[in-house]
């Protein structure tokens, strides 16, 4: 009797899906929302901090260009 060893590969895409499956089974909407609320205002003070560090850059490039 012959054994026939079958391989599989995978490039994890399977995992992803599993893990994305998941994490979205334990989602709520209210928190959602309130993630949503933080995660926009967070990404807006880090704009903020990084347009006024690079005027701060450049304006200290000028100074030592002069």
């Amino acid at each position: 009797m012959e054994l026939r060893h079958h391989t599989e590969s995978s490039d994890g895409s399977g995992n992803f899906i599993l893990t994305g499956a998941i994490l979205f089974a334990n989602l709520d909407g209210s928190g959602l929302g309130e993630y949503a609320v933080k995660a926009i205002i967070g990404g807006a003070i880090w704009v903020v901090f990084k347009i006024a560090s690079d005027y701060i850059s450049e304006r200290i490039k000028n100074k030592k260009g002069k």
